[in-house]
């Protein structure tokens, strides 16, 4: 019908676009999720470079805010053997310390080395350098530093602070860091921290105008670091493929072609020296793709989910298009299989009122007419209740003992009778009686019979029914020569209102006559199957339980 097929039609050319839709959707969806994962990658390349750092002067800042304050829990009372215990400690935990010079410091006494600031000496007793090597602490002592300037620096920055801090306060700690920290490239130099009642000592001896024979005690130390020898820890190795500590003045971009280069420098005495990060291009796309694929994954199953919403819509659609269809063709054909005989008792009604005279052979053929197609329409109306009711399992199985030959020969009589021109055989082995209720049973045997002959071709209109006795059922096998059903069909013949378009169904089928063999069947228990080929015939078995 021209209906159904545009719809159909139209149904495809949206399935079409829904297709095209989604598709679109996912590609685009790809497109911008990628994108964005690159410029996180990329953000990321650029930000991250800070947790690599902190991991990497971590030990730094312990040395700087732990190891390096210890010396002033010594009150300045650090000698050559503490001293050298001290630096064995910390070329121990912390490697890129090369070498450690202390200085025994004297306040209030002239010694070779002496610097005079605001009245108050400060010289120094003895000096000590400590290296590591080959496995060893080495340890020597030296009449001179190498640079005096740490010593003479040091030691005027902790004269002023004795001249002129307020002692009736704590110092603060920006305080203390700008007097007893010189933090310089390379190198850091400490000294003990004073106590309060220390530096009022200190300031008695800066007002006396005669120089005494009381000195006191202080500690100095003096730290040279290695950059290079700090351990980088690149915490971010999906990021970056090449982590090296570098001169601040390092500039490799005319050199680093194809790379995604980023830096950070160093604080406090590592300055001068930066972290130098590199990452070849392809580097970074493998990391891409690899938070690519989660992302993906998750739009794939989102367009799948899509995909599968609309398949679902389509399918209960088409469902519905069939459904409307069949209910049309049902509607078309049951009207047409009542409007045939209503027409024909209307014209054999009109005939019998006509003013005219009839004969009484006129009367009795109008008179058979009527009955004839009042039996169809009776028939008719008959198997559409049987079906209803079966389906609503509103009637019950009567079972009776049914003699196998009497029941078959009933039905292969009627239809010999009916018509002449169809060659009916019966086979019955094993089997002589069983109990069934013969109505229902005859139903399957009527509808079977009458399809066998409808759908064979006029020279061909055979069938050969067999009856069997299997492993406790008893099996009635209807074999055909007629016109045969495509495999495509096979499963669709006992749906209720199906028909099979071909030259035999054009004069009006309901589609009720397989799909109420199978209720009849299921209902008692048993089952349908059936086997054909085109142009081949077919075979309709029915399998029932045996019960004698």
């Amino acid at each position: 019908m021209p209906v159904h097929k545009n719809v159909y039609r139209k149904n495809f050319t949206l399935i079409i676009i829904f297709l095209v839709l989604i598709s679109v959707t996912f590609v685009v969806a790809l497109f911008v999720s990628y994108n964005l994962t690159a410029k996180y990658v990329e953000n990321e390349f650029a930000s991250k470079k800070i947790d690599v750092l902190e991991q990497t002067i971590k030990p730094y800042n312990d040395f700087f805010q732990n190891k390096i304050p210890e010396i002033t829990s010594y009150q300045g009372f650090l000698d050559s053997a503490s001293a050298a215990k001290y630096a064995a400690s910390v070329f121990h935990d912390y490697a890129f310390v090369k070498k450690i010079v202390f200085y025994d410091v004297l306040i209030g006494s002239k010694m070779p080395i002496t610097i005079r600031v605001n009245n108050l000496d400060i010289s120094v007793k003895a000096i000590f350098q400590y290296w590591y090597q080959n496995g060893k602490i080495h340890g020597a002592r030296q009449s001179r530093p190498a640079d005096e300037s740490d010593f003479k620096e040091m030691g005027g920055k902790l004269s002023n602070f004795i001249a002129f801090s307020d002692t009736s306060r704590v110092s603060s700690q920006d305080e203390l860091f700008k007097t007893f920290w010189d933090v310089k490239p390379d190198k850091i130099t400490y000294t003990n921290i004073l106590r309060r009642e220390d530096i009022k000592i200190y300031r008695e001896l800066q007002q006396q105008d005669n120089i005494t024979s009381a000195s006191y005690k202080q500690n100095m130390v003096t730290f040279h670091l290695d950059p290079y020898l700090l351990k980088v820890k690149n915490t971010r190795q999906e990021l970056y493929q090449s982590v090296s500590i570098q001169p601040v003045v390092y500039d490799p971009i005319d050199s680093e072609g194809g790379k995604l280069i980023t830096e950070v420098s160093f604080p406090g005495a590592f300055s001068d020296y930066k972290l130098f990060f590199s990452s070849q291009q392809g580097y970074l796309t493998a990391e891409i793709n690899r938070r690519f694929m989660p992302i993906g994954a998750v739009v794939l199953l989102i367009s799948l989910f899509l995909v599968l919403i609309g398949w679902l819509i389509y399918r209960n659609l088409n469902v519905n298009l069939k459904l409307f269809k069949l209910q049309y063709d049902f509607i078309n054909n049951f009207t047409h299989e009542f409007k045939t005989p209503v027409s024909v008792i209307k014209i054999a009604g009109s005939n019998l009122r006509g003013d005219g005279e009839l004969t009484e052979r006129q009367r009795k053929h109008y008179g058979k007419i009527l009955d004839e197609e009042a039996d169809k329409l009776n028939e008719l109306m008959n198997k559409l209740l049987s079906f209803t009711q079966i389906e609503n399992k509103s009637i019950t199985i009567k079972k009776e003992e049914i003699n196998v030959d009497d029941f078959v020969s009933r039905y292969t009589d009627t239809f010999k009778i009916k018509y002449p021109d169809f060659k009916l055989h019966c086979k019955v082995i094993g089997v002589h009686t069983f109990y069934s209720d013969p109505v229902l049973l005859g139903s399957v045997f009527q509808n079977l019979i009458e399809n066998a002959y409808k759908y064979s071709h006029p020279q061909k209109k055979e069938l050969n029914i067999n009856i069997t006795h299997k492993k406790g059922n008893i099996v009635f096998s209807f074999i055909d020569r007629g016109i045969g059903i495509p495999k495509v069909e096979l499963n669709n013949i006992f749906k209720k209102f199906y028909r099979i378009e071909n030259q035999y169904n054009q004069n009006g089928s309901v589609g009720l006559g397989l799909a109420f063999c199978k209720e009849l069947v299921n209902f008692m228990n048993g089952e349908i199957t059936v086997h054909s080929k085109v142009n081949e015939g077919s075979e309709f078995i029915v399998t029932l339980p045996y019960e004698n």
